[in-house]
């Protein structure tokens, strides 16, 4: 079991961390830049150790640990370090005439000394993301991964701080009673990745300080599927997506709204492409992750069990203490109101819901119905494309294929509603934790052009200040 942090020290962490930013420690470029490197090099280095770390909390298949999170944080640390200097660079405002001689200016400033909740879906990269978001933009932090991924966090826990200073960034071990204590504490930032239920909790302790927060929950990601994709790569990509990590990761497609017409030869595509990924079967494959925890395990089990829809594929699982190996399958004639449609599955389980066109597909997505964190669409028609990203709400779009928009470097990423708020990756990641301050500075030399400002007010000053009264207000009515 991990060793936790015990809680009477919590609060004297924290106080450490507001001493060390007050230090101004965090503020230079070339401190920043050497500490982002400092994370790449954790990542490097510890490249073997930290799969290991996921192949036994997860279960995960090691290329999809390199793939999916150590080289993606090598990478942007590596470019976070390259763009600091531009990031934090003050920004010159063009403004009226008259003030421009103000010399007005917006600064980036660290907010200071903020708090980092991570999940234990993808704990890598969804703590260190923000992390080095953090960093660059001159905070102070505390750390705190899922106790459901023990080996990872404890290595992070010993690890890190033999590459970043461990006066700035400090990592906190525990569950529940730990973070309860952590949240009754005053943070100049608070991002959590997670669900909707625990954000709850974490904005109604933010809100006590009125600290600002990122939200990035996740959501049910539906897939939109027409008569006029490419069935075969459809199916395969939408496959990958759902297998990932054995489907618990927030950007996984949920379920699939697909045109009646087109069904059964989706249902036969999906399972040609895992025959061909696992020829043995998922649960002989070393290329397949398993779930979680037992409580994850039964609560798929469950819902499974549940549904009124009928299974093409998989429905399996292996029973005995410690598997928790769960198929992918593949469920068809699901219906609005099935268990499968009532909360984020987080598994490899995916349902096809059958639809007469792309219009109906939309007017589910919008029958009351949260804003997912990502919408999928397969269609090689252009305008339904157009059709559906216009109108439909979600925090980003991907058309043709799944995960990729968040391979992106330059896309921000992020929900909106209930999948959360605020945005990551790379400057993404670093506006999260700074603020823009404006400056300006008025010389003493323009006090000859404030006079009608100051008491005692006269005609001759209200006239002056009226004069904007006068101005025409454009004409706005539609043409």
């Amino acid at each position: 079991m991990t060793d936790y942090t015990p809680i009477a020290d919590i609060p004297a962490i924290h106080d450490s961390l507001r001493k060390t930013f007050r230090s101004g420690i965090t503020k230079p470029i070339a401190w920043r830049r050497h500490q982002l490197l400092q994370l790449a090099r954790f990542a490097r280095d510890n490249s073997d150790a930290l799969a290991e770390c996921l192949r036994q909390d997860l279960g995960r298949p090691k290329q999809e640990a390199i793939m999916a999170e150590v080289v993606p944080i090598i990478d942007r640390c590596t470019i976070a370090a390259e763009k600091l200097e531009e990031w934090v660079q003050p920004e010159h405002i063009t403004t009226q005439a008259w003030q421009q001689g103000w010399n007005p200016t917006v600064e980036k400033h660290p907010k200071g000394v903020v708090l980092i909740i991570a999940p234990w879906n993808y704990p890598m990269i969804l703590s260190l993301q923000p992390l080095y978001g953090a960093i660059a933009a001159g905070c102070c932090v505390l750390l705190k991964p899922s106790e459901m991924v023990p080996h990872y966090s404890s290595f992070l826990a010993k690890t890190l701080p033999k590459y970043l200073d461990s006066s700035v960034y400090r990592v906190v071990l525990g569950g529940v009673p730990e973070i309860t204590k952590i949240l009754e504490l005053k943070w100049d930032h608070i991002f959590y990745t997670g669900n909707g239920r625990v954000a709850r909790i974490i904005s109604a302790a933010a809100a006590k300080h009125l600290t600002p927060l990122t939200l990035e929950l996740g959501g049910k990601s539906p897939v939109i599927v027409d008569s006029t994709a490419d069935i075969s790569i459809s199916a395969k990509r939408i496959l990958w997506g759902k297998i990932n990590n054995c489907g618990q990761i927030c950007v996984a497609p949920d379920y699939i709204l697909a045109e009646k017409a087109i069904v059964p030869a989706l249902v036969e595509a999906l399972k040609e492409h895992h025959s061909a990924f696992y020829p043995q079967g998922a649960l002989n494959s070393d290329s397949y992750s398993r779930v979680v925890s037992e409580a994850h395990f039964e609560r798929l089990k469950t819902i499974l069990g549940r549904t009124k829809g009928k299974v093409v594929l998989g429905g399996k699982w292996e029973e005995g203490p410690g598997k928790r190996g769960f198929e992918p399958t593949i469920v068809v004639d699901v219906k609005p109101g099935d268990a499968l449609l009532e909360e984020e599955i987080f598994g490899p389980i995916l349902p096809i819901v059958s639809v007469e066109n792309v219009d109906e597909a939309i007017n589910y997505l919008n029958d009351d119905r949260d804003y997912p964190l990502v919408l999928y669409i397969f269609s090689g028609n252009e305008a339904n494309k157009k059709k559906i990203i216009a109108n439909t709400n979600s925090g980003g779009v991907s058309v043709g294929d799944t995960f990729q928009q968040v391979s992106m470097n330059e896309m921000p990423f992020g929900g909106v509603g209930e999948s959360g708020y605020g945005r990551q990756v790379l400057k993404f990641s670093f506006d999260n934790f700074v603020y823009e301050r404006g400056v300006v500075d008025v010389p003493y030399d323009e006090e000859k052009f404030f006079g009608a400002r100051y008491p005692p007010y006269t005609e001759e000053s209200l006239e002056f200040f009226s004069a904007l009264l006068k101005a025409p207000i454009p004409d706005s009515s539609p043409n």
